[in-house]
């Protein structure tokens, strides 16, 4: 009796084997499928974009940009297929620095191929591609657009920044757009009543008669862009002077339109609370200098514009900021989670949030660590 068990169970454990085989078989095939496919997704992905392609593409790397900043513009621009593979790439090389500056890529590189250019260094000024037109980027200052305006037209710098301290100009301006320029025009302490108000375009100058005319076209594709807020400005008991000075923080502090939202309530929890908003940006822009770190003597910098040193908006806008961080300004979010600080990861972008000091503190204190 006890052998025909035995043969039993082990007929029936012949018969379970196989399937419990099938379902491992199973297993190991479909994660041979998931990292085939990732391979495969990855691979794909570090190819150029259009390898036949002939065009090029102007592109500005602003300073401090982190390697997902910089995977999200080339991504923006169609010069990379994703900006998560362009990152993930960057983080397996050693000691990757890209410098800023404007580049002209195009989308016939491949990954490798770009992040070689970007580690050489770009020019200072715009580069080709722009002939008879004047770029505006997003997070530049009257002083950089002019730099841009010498270059691409038969004006000078000095020149623009003349017609920026011109009050009849300005004045004339602010009458034929109130809604937009009322707030700016009776600030004190401004550097430049305009800063924030020439919209981030590609303007047409190969006919330019006068520079008015180019900052006219700048103004007014301003007022067109702010025109469907100005109702939601004043209902929020904002100034579009005060909106137009976060904006172009968060254009700077932020990548994503995600942390760009939450690093705007960010600021407006600093405000309710009478804190300073002590960003490094409004720092540099009173330096009129752009600097990778600050130290404890700029912090302390002699200056309206300095916002560690001063409560409120300060003065105006630090630079000009594109419509995506107006309308976090207007639409923040996370601020009930009261959120007071918050820090990049330099080398993945990843913004921390913190109620905290000591909060803060101890996760700028990881990050140290694991940058180094």
């Amino acid at each position: 009796m006890v052998n025909e068990l035995n043969n039993s169970e082990k007929q029936s454990d012949k018969k379970k084997r196989p399937k419990k085989y099938w379902w491992l078989i199973g297993v190991i095939v479909v994660l041979i499928g998931i990292f085939g496919g990732a391979k495969y997704y990855f691979d794909s992905s570090m190819e150029a974009v259009n390898p036949g392609s002939s065009k090029t593409v102007q592109v500005k790397i602003p300073l401090g940009a982190t390697n997902k900043k910089i995977g999200q513009i080339l991504a923006d621009k169609q010069l990379v297929k994703s900006s998560f593979v362009f990152n993930y790439y960057t983080q397996t090389q050693k000691k990757v620095e890209f410098k800023a500056g404007y580049y002209s890529l195009s989308p016939a590189m491949n990954v490798k191929t770009i992040a070689k250019i970007l580690k050489q260094g770009g020019s200072t000024t715009a580069v080709s591609g722009l002939k008879g037109k004047v770029l505006v980027q997003e997070g530049q200052t009257i002083d950089q657009i002019a730099a841009t305006v010498q270059k691409q037209t038969k004006y000078s710098s000095k020149d623009f920044l003349k017609l920026m301290q011109n009050e009849s100009y300005l004045e004339s301006l602010a009458k034929k757009y109130p809604k937009l320029l009322t707030s700016s025009m009776s600030a004190q302490d401004v550097r430049y009543r305009l800063e924030g108000y020439l919209f981030p375009a590609t303007y047409d100058v190969s006919h330019l008669k006068s520079l008015k005319v180019l900052v006219n076209e700048m103004v007014a594709a301003e007022n067109q862009q702010m025109e469907p807020y100005y109702a939601k400005i004043t209902a929020k008991h904002l100034s579009v002077q005060e909106v137009l000075t976060l904006a172009s923080l968060v254009e700077r502090e932020g990548v994503s339109n995600s942390d760009r939202t939450k690093i705007a309530g960010v600021f407006f929890n600093r405000l309710d609370t009478q804190m300073p908003l002590q960003s490094d940006i409004s720092v540099m822009y009173a330096l009129n200098t752009h600097k990778k770190n600050l130290t404890y003597k700029d912090l302390k910098v002699d200056s309206p514009y300095n916002l560690y040193t001063n409560k409120g908006y300060g003065p105006g806008p630090f630079n000009s900021p594109g419509i995506q961080s107006i309308k976090a300004v207007l639409n923040p979010t996370a601020q009930n989670k009261k959120y007071l600080y918050f820090v990049a990861n330099m080398k993945t972008g990843k913004v921390y949030y913190s109620k905290t000091y000591a909060q803060h503190q101890k996760i700028t204190t990881k990050l140290a660590k694991d940058n180094d």
